[in-house]
């Protein structure tokens, strides 16, 4: 009986360990060592440009971009900026009026073109932002403009006015071709697509790319800027960071990738090297959408 009770107990202790190694998120650096967020944040806050390259519907995710945007504005207080993929070039003003209080929020909900989630998402973000009269950056090209390329290609933003390329990259653009692109949306090719479709969906990418990177490269200044964006917009030191490179050589950057996984104890071996550090979140963790 004694042996049964014991037995019983030890039992229990192990799942009770078990239970208590569940953990939301684990950090790890570039090359898959486990780390800690105190050290993530003190490489951080020595770069220029901060990349949060997130998971879009991770609740996570989003903690923790609210998180590291208020430690950032710890560290650079006036000097820090914001900027987010989120936010379309052309609603600049918008954002602006609200953030000055000249609109209300109701104003602001209703003009500026928010993403379904920005509610549980983003505004947290934002009205730390107004808060602290943090600068706020819309970098991201207008939707319609990047739809303009999916159809035509670059050659098809040659019939845009002079003030609607105010709100894109400077034309012609030195095109970077990436791989990674490439292979997602050949891989998502459709029977009947038309010939070069793919190729037109990398370009759209593109210059999504170069309008966010020439947006920080125009507003940092001498300041740091922490943005937020999708992590294939910013993984390998890719996307947006090879065109502000371009346009605002010798900016620090540091980057970081929210990964889901099955077991966030140990970082998979493909994802190595694709940033500077990795918020890992189970792949059950809840989702906003």
């Amino acid at each position: 009986m004694k042996k049964t009770i014991a037995l019983l107990a030890c039992c229990l202790c192990t799942a009770l360990a078990a239970a208590q190694e569940k953990r939301a998120y684990a950090v790890f650096d570039a090359e898959g060592r486990e780390t800690d967020y105190g050290t993530m944040l003190k490489t951080l806050g020595g770069c220029d440009v901060v990349f949060l390259g997130e998971i879009h519907n991770c609740a996570v995710a989003h903690w923790m971009e609210y998180e590291i945007v208020k430690d950032l504005y710890d560290l650079h207080g006036e000097r820090l900026l914001i900027g987010a993929e989120m936010f379309e070039r052309d609603d600049q003003l918008v954002l602006d009026e609200y953030l000055s209080g000249v609109i209300s929020a109701e104003r602001f909900n209703k003009e500026a073109k928010l993403w379904p989630n920005y509610k549980t998402d983003y505004a947290k973000i934002v009205e730390f932002a107004k808060a602290h009269k943090i600068p706020f950056v819309a970098t991201n090209i207008p939707r319609r403009y990047a739809n303009v390329v999916s159809r035509g290609g670059f050659e098809a933003l040659d019939g845009l006015t002079d003030a609607a390329k105010e709100y894109i990259a400077p034309l012609p653009l030195d095109y970077l071709p990436n791989a990674e692109v490439d292979a997602f949306f050949g891989a998502m090719a459709m029977p009947g697509m038309k010939r070069g479709d793919a190729g037109n969906l990398s370009k759209a990418q593109a210059m999504k790319d170069a309008t966010m990177a020439w947006s920080i490269a125009q507003r940092i200044g001498s300041g740091k800027l922490v943005h937020l964006n999708g992590n294939f917009h910013s993984t390998a030191h890719s996307g947006i960071i090879a065109y502000l490179d371009r346009y605002r050589p010798g900016l620090t950057v540091g980057t970081v990738e929210v990964v889901r996984q099955e077991d966030i104890g140990r970082l998979d071996e493909a994802k190595r090297g694709k940033a500077d550090f990795f918020i890992c979140v189970p792949r059950d963790m809840t989702s906003t959408f």
